[in-house]
């Protein structure tokens, strides 16, 4: 049905000041209607689009010359004209076979001029007529005309009454239904009491062609006509229903989309209000950043499809801060930007010798790269990995080779990483997802070819999130990490270039096959002259500027920086050296910063400064049988243990180890005894003496796990020992494998437990001929004070450890 508001084109005051929109006729009305007398000759107004049924008001536009003089005319008169339907709507200048032979008697209510310059008429149908002949054509029609009488049906026809009841339900149906027409109609249409006036009213409102609506004109029978009328309209309700059916289905996708349209729209108007990012302002700044990069055209491509995506995407969308991160990323990568080396090979050297003190095949090797890349331009990066114990400034070195060959530094830990994500990043179809964290640092240095320090790679766990270790297998191999393929990136990128220095304390727990692709560069400690050297020239100058201090409030004496070292220190590395350090400044900062006077260094202050030294591995001497001092290897560096051997007499020879040992040196315990129990006249012993007593072999601090071959050759000496009461020769250690046939084999960690030796105030070490390839590549300055006794066989062991002399029976 289609209800015209007369209040929307302004013609409310044109009926009745109080009236609704929709005039209704009363009882009264309809009989005067009826009565009304219908004159011989009527002016004749056509309608385009339009059929008039008595007793409805409708507004009509009049626009042709005929219609608007005719409206002049008759509108002074006594208003009362013939409106009649054109056959068709095209015709501009109707004749008498245009227009249709049944049409209504119309009263002009109102006339307007609008301000478009249109006259618009407010008329009233009040009865049917039927045209005999037209009279006039000019300057409008005239026409003869009679009256188009109707049959009623009687008041008790039950059935019209149904037929009645069923337009009005229908009708009220189609309101409620249909979002075009005013609720008031269907209080309208309930209001209507007039049978005839209601079938006129729906007929002429409701959605149907002119030629239908002509067709219910001239229906004279008022019954027919309703049953007629009745047919069209549930058309038209099943034509809503089934429409409203179809636009449920689809209609909540399109207006959550249209809700977040206009919103989106809304923001953006609010945001050029206030001055704001307005978001098309971005997608054309990261296009004009986009021109200024130098990109393969595969990458490009990539670009553009990915901004127009976004440009596309809902900004409220979980998707759309993904896809701008995506887009962020394209542009800040380095692609193919990098630094330009500097292939001074004296400057890299002078650089590197005064960063860090030592560490000569480090720095060879580093010289070497640098001297092949200057001649072949093209060489691909070594991957590098310094191995050591804490402290021996593996990481700084990463800095320091970054400074000489003026490339960018960037340092990314390893430790604990569990989740192979943080390497190869996360899928964009996750929430969140972001690049691993090598794409990201690269982002960050922006340059293709930093020196990139991959520091604790030993410490790299893994779990159900997947194996980190074996994502580095692809960025650790110059063969293959010219294609790194990060998730969420999902390009290759060229690692190639990318100087990766990674760091570890411990090779035994990197992945066998991430070990095979790395250069192994073994980044020993420091003896007391080069901890000296180095205190002076770095960790002293270090902590006067830390500490707001100037270069003479802070003295220390060589003498005293010795006495630091060898009583207050006892590691590799010199991460506690500097701590010391770094306490005796704070205490002369607090002294100047009270106004006194700087105090004087001396081992005295230090003791006052420091407190008690805390150091054990020192050489306690060999007043004791069984007493020996064996060498150790541990992640921070060499040092020295004490293997004690007691007898107690019993039976059966028991053999007991204490001290928080591992499964290899236990077995070292049990090769010793054995050997010995086979080989008794080695010591001038019988055999009995074995069985007679048990054997007690402990090594001290129990709190610290022990294990590995190494303590071989010291628990053979301490039970043999033990066994004869003989002295073990002084300031003597010892570090090899034994075997049941009597061998000694070759150990590792030669140099960490050299350095302990030294440290401890060891003079003569025993070690197995194959480990004098390891003492000669060390620095003679190193094993300065040590003699070397290289031992092939067991025996020969004892025959250097163990004196003549016995020891004093204890009372």
């Amino acid at each position: 049905m289609d209800f015209n508001d007369l209040n929307s084109i302004g013609f409310k005051d044109t009926i009745d000041e109080d009236s609704d929109f929709i005039p209704l006729l009363s009882a009264e009305d309809e009989d005067n209607m009826r009565n009304e007398k219908i004159p011989e000759i009527l002016p004749i107004l056509p309608l385009r689009n339009t059929v008039l049924f008595p007793g409805v008001v409708i507004p009509i536009t009049v626009g042709r010359d005929k219609s608007i003089q005719l409206i002049k005319d008759y509108n002074k008169g006594d208003k009362t004209i013939g409106v009649v339907a054109q056959k068709s709507d095209d015709t501009e200048d109707p004749g008498g076979e245009d227009l249709y032979q049944v049409g209504t008697v119309a009263h002009i209510i109102k006339m307007l001029r609008m301000p478009d310059g249109n006259t618009t008429i407010i008329i009233q149908g009040k009865k049917r007529f039927k045209i005999i002949e037209y009279i006039q054509v000019e300057p409008y029609h005239k026409a003869r005309v009679q009256a188009f009488d109707e049959s009623h049906p009687l008041k008790a026809d039950k059935e019209f009454q149904a037929i009645v009841s069923n337009l009005k339900e229908t009708s009220t149906q189609i309101v409620k239904i249909s979002p075009n027409i005013p609720s008031d109609a269907g209080f309208a249409i309930n209001n209507i009491e007039s049978p005839t006036f209601l079938v006129n009213f729906i007929s002429s409102n409701m959605n149907a062609s002119t030629t239908d609506k002509q067709k219910m004109l001239e229906v004279a029978n008022l019954k027919e006509r309703s049953l007629l009328v009745l047919e069209y309209l549930n058309k038209e309700f099943q034509m809503l229903e089934l429409r409203n059916q179809i636009q449920n289905k689809t209609k909540m996708d399109l207006d959550k989309q249209q809700r977040e349209y206009f919103l989106n729209q809304q923001i953006k108007t609010i945001q050029e209000e206030l001055g704001g990012n307005n978001f098309e302002q971005e997608i054309t700044g990261y296009r004009e950043k986009a021109e200024t990069k130098k990109w393969s055209t595969e990458i490009k491509e990539l670009f553009e499809k990915q901004v127009s995506k976004l440009q596309r995407m809902n900004p409220n969308a979980a998707e759309h801060g993904i896809q701008t991160n995506y887009v962020e990323l394209l542009l800040e990568l380095p692609w193919d930007e990098v630094t330009k080396d500097n292939f001074d090979l004296k400057h890299a050297q002078q650089i590197l010798d005064d960063d860090h003190f030592g560490l000569e095949k480090v720095k060879e090797r580093i010289i070497e790269h640098l001297a092949v890349l200057k001649l072949k331009g093209n060489l691909k990066s070594p991957i590098i990995c310094l191995y050591g114990p804490p402290g021996v400034g593996k990481t700084s070195l990463g800095k320091s080779i970054a400074k000489a060959l003026n490339r960018k530094y960037i340092r990314m830990s390893l430790g604990g990483l569990k989740d192979e994500s943080e390497i190869r990043g996360h899928r964009k179809t996750y929430i969140g997802a972001m690049p691993g964290r090598i794409i990201q640092n690269l982002k960050k240095v922006q340059t293709s070819n930093p020196v990139f320090i991959l520091d604790e790679i030993d410490k790299v766990g893994n779990d159900y999130h997947g194996d980190p270790s074996s994502a580095l297998l692809e960025v650790l191999d110059p063969e293959q990490n010219s294609n790194f393929y990060d998730n969420f990136l999902e390009l290759d990128y060229d690692l190639s270039k990318v100087m990766f220095i990674a760091t570890c304390n411990n090779l035994n727990t990197i992945q066998p096959a991430l070990r095979d692709r790395m250069e192994i560069i073994e980044v020993n400690g420091y003896t007391v002259e080069e901890k000296l050297e180095i205190a002076k020239r770095h960790l002293i100058p270090k902590q006067v500027e830390e500490n707001g201090l100037k270069k003479n409030q802070l003295k220390i004496a060589d003498k005293v920086l010795e006495f630091i070292i060898e009583t207050y220190t006892a590691e590799s590395g010199v991460r506690n050296l500097e701590k010391k350090i770094s306490k005796i400044a704070r205490n002369v900062a607090v002294h100047i910063a009270r106004e006194e006077d700087s105090p004087k260094i001396t081992e005295e202050s230090v003791i006052k400064i420091l407190g008690p030294s805390h150091i054990k591995d020192k050489y306690q001497g060999n007043d004791i049988a069984g007493v020996v001092t064996g060498l150790a290897w541990t992640q921070v560096g060499g040092d020295i243990l004490f293997i004690e051997t007691s007898l107690s007499k019993g039976k059966g020879g028991k053999l007991t180890l204490t001290g928080n040992l591992g499964d290899v040196m236990k077995e070292s315990a049990t090769l010793a005894l054995e050997y010995l129990k086979a080989h008794p006249y080695l010591l001038g012993l019988s055999s009995e003496v074995f069985e007679e007593n048990n054997i007690h072999i402990h090594v001290p601090e129990g709190g610290t796990p022990k294990d590995g071959p190494s303590a071989g050759i010291a628990m053979l000496t301490s039970v043999a020992s033990a066994f004869t009461k003989r002295k073990v020769k002084k300031a003597l250690a010892m570090t090899g494998e034994i075997t049941l046939r009597g061998k000694v084999l070759p150990v590792g960690g030669i140099k960490e437990k050299l350095l302990a030796a030294k440290r401890a105030g060891i003079k003569e070490v025993i070690l197995c001929i194959d480990n004098k390839k390891d003492v000669d590549d060390i620095k003679p300055d190193y094993l300065k004070g040590l003699t070397f006794h290289y031992v092939t066989k067991m025996e020969e062991v004892l025959q250097l450890a163990l004196l003549k002399e016995k020891v004093k029976e204890l009372n």
